[in-house]
C-alpha cells in the first residue's frame, strides 16, 4: 500500500548504498545507533536523533514476494493492504489515529525481499504507534473477514491495473520472466496473479499470517528523539508479549548468471521508443555491487557520463540514458535505459551503449571519473543522513542492512569499498559480470496488446511449493509479561510537542537583493535559493513554454563552462544545481558541502547571472523537450492536467496553459535564442530576486560569500512587472470533456473549479474543508471510491498554490468499466458536501485540523522543507511569522468557516475531463446526463 502511488522500487539497495560516502573527509558522518533483541526474537535497532520532536517507527518483515510460491503469488503484497485495516484490538483504518497525532512519512511497501510499515510520529505518541504496530504484529488474524479481504483485493488489482495502463508500464513483469528461470523467486512480480487474488481464501491469509509475521522474522528500529533505555522499556512493554513464530529459511542465493545474450520487442502506447538492458549481478552485501555502483556512474550515471557525451550531447541520438546497479537479497540487477529520439532506429543507440560500455570494460574509468563518482556518493550520502524516516531515510537504511545481513551498520563496510576501490578493480568487477548474458528489451510505438490474462500459478511445475499448513512456533523464544491491556484500545496523546521552526534573520545586500537565512546545523550542507516572481504565468505575450524552458536551460552551461563541463564541474564538488518555474515564480537553486561552499557559489552565481544559451544546447534540449510533451500526451494524469486548466481559465488567460509548464511542440518549436535571452533580462534580476539560504552556516559566514558573488550584479532595462491575474467566472453549466486512450484497463478522471487565491484571507478555511472532502488517506473520496467500492487505487483533491485563482480539482483513476459510476459517486459526493446535505462534521474536522497542526514538527524535519516554507513566504507575500502562527490559526478556525468554504465548491459549474478507452466508456458517461460532452484530442483540440 503507498497512501500516494509511486514508482515502484526497482531494489532499496540503490538507496542504501548508492549514496555512500566516497571520501575519509565525510566519515564523520555516521549513522549511530544502539541494538538489542527481545526474548521473543524480535531485533530492535535504536538511533538517536533530537533535532525535531518527532521520532520514525520502521517495522521490517522478512517476508517478501519471492516467499511466496504456487497459487499464492501477491500475497506479500496483499498483506500490506490488510495490515492497514486495524487489528483485533482497533477496528478501524489503520490510518485514522496516526493522523489525530499528526504523523507523517506514514506508508508501507512490499517488495520482493522485505514488507515494511513506516510512519514518523511527535514524540509523544511512540507509544500509539508501538501499541498499533504491536496489535497487528501479534493480535491481527481476527480482526480480517471476507469483507475486508475482498475489499483489499479489489484495490491491489486496480493498483496492477494503474501500473499497467501506464507507458511503459508492462516493462519490469516482461523483464522479470526474461531474466530468470521459470520458478526462480525473482520471476514474477510483487504485485502477483489476478488469478491467484482471486483464489486467496481466508484460511490462506490467516496461515500466511501465522508463518511469516512473527516477531523472530521482523526487525524494528526506533530513530529520533529517543534514547535506548526509553525503547527499550517501550518496546519490551507493547511487543514482549507477543509469541514468536516459525523461523522459516530464506530462499538460497540464486544470481542466475546467465551465458547468452537475448533480446525481445514490445509494442506500446508510448511516445519513442525505449530500450533496456539489463544484467543479473551480485547479491546484497557483495562488495561487487558498490564497485559495480561506481562504474554505473562513470558509464551513464550522470549529467557528464560517458553515454550521456556520446548518446545526449555529441550524436543527438537520444534524449536521455541512464546506467545503474541495484541489488537484492538473492541477486542484483545493472540496467542501461535509453530514450531513443523520435525516428532514430533504436539500433543505432544500441550500438553506441555497446561501443562505450566495451571501452570502459577495456580500459576502465580514469582517476578523474572515479573521483568524480565518489564524491557524488559522498554527498548524496550526507545529505541523506538528515531524515529520520520515509522512504531511504536513516531508520530504512538499518533495517534494510538488519535483516538482509544481520548488522544494521553494513553500510560502513560499502563505505569502505567506496573509499579503497581502485579504477582497475571496478574495471575488473564490471568485466566479471558484464561480459555477457545481457537481455535487451526495446519498447517501440504501437498498438498496445491486451492486457494478459493472469492465469493461476497453483498448478506451475516450475513454481515452488509451499509448506502443507503452518510450521511449528520456533521453541528458542520466550514471551515476557507485559501490562498492556488491550480491551482499552490505543493509547490516548494528550500532549504535543512545539513545533521548531529556525528564526528567519533577514539582511540586504549592498545592491539591494534581500536575504533570508535560517540556520540548521544538522549536517554539513548549505542549501541557497534564488526566488523570482513570474512562472508559467510570465508566459503572457510570450510564446507558451518560454519560462519552463528557459529556466531549464540555465544551468546548461553557465558562465566559462559548457553543458558538459558545467556538470562534471558540479559533481566534482559534490554540489547539486538546477533551475525551474512554477505557475507564479521560478527559481535557481544549490545545495552545496559546507566545505565546498564557496567554490559551489560561484557556479551557482554564474547560472544565475551568466547562463549561456548556447545555440547547439538550445537545439538539443529543444528536441529532448519536444519528446518530453508527447511522453506527457501519452500518460493519463498528465495529458489531463494539460487539458484541464485552459478549460477552467478560459482562452488569453495566463494561467490557461498545460499546469505542467512544457508549452506545445509548436510554441517550443518557434522559441529562438532572443527568446531566453529576454525572458532572462525581464525575470531574473536582482529587482526581482530574494535570495533564501537554510542550513549550516550563520550570517556572519553566508553574507560576504553573497556579497562577493552577487554584489556587483545590475539590472538591465525597465524593472519587472507582475503579471495581471484577472477574476474568471464559473461556467454556466457543467462541462464533460472526453480524450480517448484506446486499450486502456483504467478510465483517469479529474473535476474540477476555480477556487479564491492562495493569498485569500479564507485560503484556509478552504484548506481544511478540502481536507475533509478528498485531502487525506480517510478522507470521503478515498474512503468511498478505494476502501468503499474498491473501484480505484486512490480518490483525492487539492488546490494548487496560486497568487490568482486556484485550480480545485479532484481525481480518481478507476477501473475502467466503473467509471460511470465513479464519476456518478463523485458528482453525489461534492454535491452532497457543497451544499450543506452531508456538511463536514465537528470530527472529520477536528481530525483534519489535527492532521495538520500536530503534523508541523515532523513537516518541517529537512532543510528542504524548511526552505519551500520560506519560498511560499516570499511568493505568497506572508509575513515572516506565518508558519509559526498557523497552530493558532488553525486550532481557532470555527467549524462554519469550513462550512463556508465547502460552499465555495459548485456542483453545477463544474467542469470534468475523463481520459480512458472511449468505446468503453462514452455512451454510459453520455446516458449520466452531467452536462454538455465534448470529445477532445491530447491537444485540446475538439473532436466531436
Amino acid at each position: 500500500m503507498k497512501l500516494f502511488p509511486r514508482a515502484p522500487r526497482t531494489g532499496a539497495l540503490a538507496l542504501a548504498l548508492g549514496a555512500l560516502l566516497g571520501s575519509a573527509q565525510a566519515a564523520e558522518v555516521d549513522i549511530a545507533y544502539d541494538a538489542f533483541t527481545l526474548p521473543n526474537g524480535l531485533r530492535v535497532i535504536v538511533h538517536t536523533d533530537r533535532k525535531a520532536p518527532i521520532v520514525a517507527v520502521n517495522v521490517w518483515y522478512h517476508v517478501g514476494a519471492k516467499n511466496e510460491y504456487a497459487g499464492k503469488t501477491g500475497f506479500a503484497h496483499l498483506f500490506e493492504h490488510l495490515m492497514f485495516q486495524g487489528s483485533e484490538n482497533y477496528r478501524g483504518e489503520f490510518f485514522e489515529p496516526f493522523e489525530l497525532v499528526g504523523a507523517t512519512n506514514q506508508n508501507g511497501t512490499t517488495n520482493a525481499d522485505r514488507t515494511n510499515y513506516f510512519q514518523n510520529v511527535p514524540t509523544t505518541a511512540v507509544d500509539l504507534a508501538l501499541w498499533m504496530e504491536s496489535d497487528r504484529m501479534g493480535h491481527f488474524v481476527g480482526a480480517i473477514d471476507q469483507a475486508l479481504l475482498d475489499e483489499q483485493r479489489g484495490v491491489v488489482q486496480n493498483e496492477k491495473r494503474q501500473g499497467e495502463n501506464q507507458p511503459y508500464g508492462r516493462v519490469w513483469e516482461t523483464l522479470a520472466r526474461a531474466r530468470y528461470p521459470a520458478g526462480h523467486p525473482y520471476s514474477w512480480t510483487t504485485i502477483g496473479s489476478m488469478a491467484d487474488l482471486d483464489a486467496a481464501s481466508l484460511d490462506d491469509v490467516r496461515n500466511w499470517f501465522h508463518t511469516w509475521y512473527g516477531p523472530n522474522n521482523a526487525v524494528l528500529v526506533l530513530a529520533g528523539d529517543i534514547d535506548t533505555d526509553t525503547a527499550r522499556a517501550k518496546v519490551e512493554r507493547y511487543f514482549g508479549d507477543i509469541p514468536a513464530g516459525p523461523s522459516m529459511a530464506q530462499p538460497p542465493v540464486d544470481v542466475a548468471r546467465r551465458d547468452a545474450s537475448t533480446r525481445e520487442t514490445m509494442t506500446d502506447r508510448v511516445a519513442q521508443p525505449r530500450i533496456y538492458r539489463v544484467w543479473n549481478t551480485a547479491q546484497y552485501g557483495e562488495p561487487d555491487v558498490a564497485r559495480l555502483q561506481l562504474f554505473a556512474r562513470v558509464l551513464g550515471g550522470g549529467a557528464a557520463s560517458r553515454l550521456d557525451r556520446r548518446l545526449v550531447h555529441e550524436l543527438k541520438l537520444a534524449d536521455g540514458v541512464s546506467a545503474s546497479a541495484s541489488a537484492g537479497e538473492l541477486a542484483g540487477t545493472f540496467m542501461v535505459y535509453a530514450d531513443v529520439k523520435q525516428g532514430v532506429e533504436p539500433e543505432r543507440v544500441e550500438a553506441v551503449i555497446e561501443e562505450e560500455l566495451q571501452r570502459l570494460l577495456a580500459d576502465g574509468p580514469t582517476e578523474d571519473e572515479l573521483a568524480q563518482a565518489r564524491t557524488v556518493y559522498e554527498a548524496a550520502f550526507v545529505r541523506g543522513v538528515e531524515r529520520i524516516g520515509g522512504f531511504g531515510g536513516k531508520a530504512d537504511r538499518l533495517a534494510e542492512c538488519a535483516v538482509f545481513t544481520g548488522d544494521p551498520g553494513c553500510f560502513r563496510a560499502v563505505q569502505a569499498t567506496i573509499r579503497s576501490a581502485t579504477a582497475e578493480e571496478v574495471r575488473a568487477t564490471a568485466r566479471a559480470w558484464l561480459d555477457g548474458g545481457d537481455h535487451t528489451l526495446v519498447v517501440v510505438p504501437g498498438e498496445r496488446p491486451p492486457a494478459p490474462v493472469d492465469g493461476s500459478t497453483a498448478d506451475d511445475p516450475a513454481m515452488p511449493r509451499g509448506p502443507d499448513g503452518v510450521p511449528p512456533p520456533d521453541p528458542r523464544y520466550r514471551t515476557i509479561a507485559t501490562d498492556v491491556d488491550r480491551s482499552k484500545g490505543p493509547p490516548v496523546t494528550d500532549a504535543f510537542p512545539d513545533l521548531r521552526f529556525p528564526e528567519l534573520e533577514r539582511a540586504t545586500l549592498s545592491n539591494g537583493i534581500p536575504v533570508i537565512l535560517a540556520r540548521r546545523h544538522d549536517v554539513p550542507v548549505v542549501q541557497v535559493s534564488a526566488e523570482f516572481a513570474g512562472g508559467y504565468a510570465a508566459d503572457a505575450g510570450r510564446k507558451l513554454g518560454t519560462a519552463s524552458f528557459t529556466m531549464a536551460m540555465m544551468d546548461e552551461g553557465a558562465g566559462e563552462l559548457g553543458a558538459l563541463d558545467f556538470a562534471a564541474r558540479a559533481e566534482s564538488l559534490g554540489a547539486s544545481i538546477g533551475s525551474g518555474a512554477a505557475l507564479d515564480g521560478a527559481n535557481v537553486y544549490l545545495s552545496a558541502l559546507k566545505e565546498r561552499l564557496d567554490e559551489s557559489m560561484a557556479l551557482f552565481a554564474d547560472v544565475v547571472r551568466r547562463p549561456r544559451f548556447d545555440d547547439s544546447e538550445i537545439e538539443r534540449v529543444r528536441a529532448t523537450w519536444i519528446a518530453g510533451i508527447a511522453q506527457e500526451k501519452t500518460r493519463p494524469n498528465s495529458v489531463a492536467m494539460r487539458l484541464l486548466p485552459p478549460l477552467l481559465y478560459g482562452d488569453g488567460h495566463p494561467y490557461a496553459i498545460p499546469f505542467t509548464g512544457s508549452g506545445h511542440e509548436d510554441s517550443i518549436r518557434a522559441l529562438e535564442r532572443d527568446d531566453l535571452v529576454a525572458f532572462h533580462r525581464d525575470t531574473v534580476r536582482p529587482d526581482n530576486a530574494t535570495l533564501i539560504v537554510v542550513g549550516d552556516t550563520t550570517r556572519e559566514e553566508i553574507l560576504p560569500l553573497l556579497e562577493k558573488h552577487f554584489a556587483d550584479w545590475r539590472a538591465e532595462g525597465d524593472g519587472h512587472v507582475r503579471v495581471d491575474v484577472p477574476q474568471v467566472g464559473a461556467p454556466p453549466a457543467p462541462r464533460v470533456f472526453l480524450v480517448d486512450q484506446p486499450g486502456a484497463i483504467q478510465a483517469t478522471i479529474l473535476v474540477g473549479q476555480l477556487v479564491p487565491s492562495t493569498m485569500d484571507p479564507q485560503a484556509l478555511d478552504f484548506d481544511i474543508a478540502n481536507g475533509v472532502l478528498g485531502g487525506q488517506f480517510s478522507s470521503r473520496l478515498n474512503m468511498n471510491l478505494r476502501e468503499d467500492k474498491n473501484w480505484a487505487y486512490g480518490a483525492y483533491s487539492f488546490a494548487s498554490g496560486a497568487r490568482g485563482q486556484r485550480p480545485w480539482i479532484a481525481f480518481a483513476p478507476v477501473q475502467i468499466d466503473r467509471t460511470a459510476d465513479a464519476i456518478a459517486e463523485l458528482r453525489r459526493e461534492i454535491a452532497a458536501y457543497a451544499s450543506g446535505e452531508a456538511p463536514a462534521g465537528t470530527a472529520e474536522i477536528e481530525r483534519v485540523k489535527a492532521a495538520n497542526v500536530r503534523g508541523m514538527p515532523g513537516s518541517y524535519e529537512t532543510a528542504s522543507s524548511v526552505l519551500s516554507a520560506i519560498g511560499g513566504i516570499v511568493r505568497f507575500e506572508r509575513p515572516d511569522d506565518y508558519v509559526t502562527t498557523l497552530k493558532t490559526r488553525t486550532e481557532s478556525l470555527p467549524e462554519e468557516a469550513v462550512h463556508a468554504a465547502a460552499r465555495r465548491l459548485t456542483p453545477d459549474a463544474l467542469t470534468w475531463v475523463i481520459v480512458g478507452d472511449l468505446d468503453e466508456i462514452e455512451a454510459p458517461v453520455r446516458e449520466l446526463g452531467l452536462g454538455e460532452v465534448s470529445v477532445l484530442d491530447a491537444d485540446g483540440r475538439r473532436i466531436r
